[in-house]
């Protein structure tokens, strides 16, 4: 079956049943049909090359099609996948993997361990433009017998296997994307996952039909349409129209007031992601005492209440109770009366304060924008002139690998496989190009743990750079984001901590 996106509207309304809403969506969606109101576009169907394979947000579309080397569970522990073991050898200067027999491409193709291989040798050549080519690169010199592999550790990373599991982690078809060839396979993508590709128009909708021949077992929903609805008042529309089944990421007033009527439920958890607040070094931020008054002016409980409805987790490092390397006894206060202290210290006070300019988004995460107008007030009272600047997520990027960022600048930073190296060393190692912190003596501390092979030396080591970094108040962490998901009780929806939605993981209740 194929449609166009004229028929898709006259299937949203018709299909769907609109005409009455309620028990006509639900009855759809237990014959086998879902449509989920989804919060982006898609720009490409590569998703280990380009900007889109580093956007944790599309995610999740990708993962409905392919299948990464390693999954991972709704709580962000890994299982076995089409690696089905994974390893070092003990003196961590080899890797060992089993690939699962009996799958096949959904072209039907075998899927064979020369896949595997392929893959792994594309995303570690950096002429291929995988964004992670620094992580695939160090490993090479692949063999193969039968369903084993192993590998050459060229440069030891700990976190190796880890990113199987994360962004550009997935395996694609060496012989159909040899034939077809990039282009080729942007038209019609195949892979291994739960789903196949029926229909995709760009910035408008994808259709999925269910794999029957997954690995993993026949995902519930025989087909799933994905809406692209990147307004968050038309993904309220749709959900409450009846025009989609699930939606997601739209303010939290929003989903209190909907959860509450007949025929919809939700879930609104924790999930990886954090807001926070870069520090450049220069300008104000440069004095110690300002920056540790900037921190400590912040009530991010006072946030989390009155801004986010009381959705969301107030943090003191780059780190979540989820990551390998939260350490609860870290602790930020919150003390106006110090900072006011601190400020006075460096002639600073409300009469003559230290201006700076803070940069934001502004809708790309639930209430972003509102909570910077927040903490610029909390600065105001204590001696902090900020100036809001508000920029895309793409300028962002831009500003950041340029090391241009403003004095503050607000972000919202994904950590799926829950690693130190993932949130604080990239965050904020200097020579990484996604940090806006860069001194000499926080990168002399977190610059041997790239390749510690001692995993409890590795993850105290981590642990201590936090507690360094929140004494010295080189990055403002703010609070762990909590996603709202909605959905229509006809429909069961399993959240995963990754922030990625998988119609793999939603069955009819």
């Amino acid at each position: 079956m194929t449609i166009n996106r004229r028929e898709l509207l006259g299937y949203s309304a018709a299909a769907l049943g609109v005409a009455a809403v309620g028990l006509p969506r639900i009855a759809k969606a237990a014959a086998g049909e879902l449509t989920i109101a989804y919060n982006v576009n898609l720009p490409s169907w590569d998703p280990t090359t380009g900007p889109s394979a580093v956007n944790p947000t599309i995610q999740g579309l990708y993962q409905s099609v392919f299948d990464q080397f390693i999954p991972q569970k709704p709580d962000l522990s890994f299982a076995p996948g089409l690696l089905t073991e994974w390893g070092w050898n003990d003196d961590r200067t080899k890797v060992t993997m089993t690939v699962r027999e009996g799958v096949t491409w959904h072209d039907g193709s075998p899927f064979t361990p020369e896949d595997v291989v392929w893959s792994l040798q594309r995303a570690g050549d950096e002429k291929t433009g995988n964004p992670i080519q620094f992580v695939w690169k160090n490993v090479n010199n692949f063999k193969i017998d039968g369903n084993k592999i192993t590998g050459d550790v060229v440069q030891f990373d700990p976190v190796y296997f880890k990113w199987m599991s994360f962004l550009t982690g997935y395996i694609l078809p060496k012989a159909y994307y040899e034939k077809v060839g990039a282009e080729g396979f942007e038209k019609a993508p195949i892979g291994t996952g739960p789903y196949m590709v029926e229909k995709f128009e760009r910035n408008a909708f994808l259709r999925l039909k269910a794999n029957a021949n997954y690995w993993g077992g026949k995902p519930a929903f025989e087909n799933v349409t994905i809406k692209f609805v990147t307004d968050a008042a038309s993904r309220v529309a749709e959900i409450e129209s009846g025009s989609s089944q699930v939606t997601l990421e739209i303010p939290y007033e929003e989903y209190d007031r909907l959860i509450a009527k007949d025929g919809l439920a939700g879930s609104c958890k924790n999930v990886s992601d954090i807001g926070m607040i870069f520090f450049n070094n220069k300008d104000a931020m440069l004095d110690k005492n300002v920056r540790q008054a900037a921190v400590m002016a912040v009530d991010k409980e006072l946030l989390v209440k009155r801004l986010l409805r009381g959705y969301g987790q107030p943090i003191a490092t780059l780190e979540t109770p989820e990551y390998a390397a939260f350490d609860p006894s870290i602790k930020v206060e919150h003390n106006p009366e110090k900072a006011k202290e601190l400020l006075a210290a460096s002639g600073y006070s409300p009469e003559k304060p230290a201006k700076v300019t803070i940069q934001t988004t502004k809708g790309f995460k639930p209430k972003d924008y509102e909570m910077v107008q927040a903490i610029v007030g909390m600065w105001r009272k204590v001696g902090i002139e900020a100036t809001i600047e508000v920029y895309e997520i793409a300028k962002h990027y831009e500003l950041r690998a340029a090391h241009k960022l403003a004095p503050a600048a607000f972000y919202n930073w994904g950590n799926a496989i829950g690693d130190p190296t993932t949130s604080t060393g990239f965050a904020m190692f200097g020579p990484s190009p996604h940090s806006s912190w860069k001194t000499d003596d926080l990168d002399a501390k977190i610059g041997p743990l790239w390749g510690e092979k001692d995993e409890a030396k590795r993850i105290a080591g981590w642990k201590a750079v936090d507690k360094y970094i929140a004494e010295q108040a080189y990055v403002l962490p703010l609070l762990q984001f909590a996603q709202p998901i909605v959905h229509a009780k006809g429909v069961n929806v399993v959240q995963h901590i990754s922030g990625a939605l998988l119609p793999a993981l939603m069955t009819p209740a």
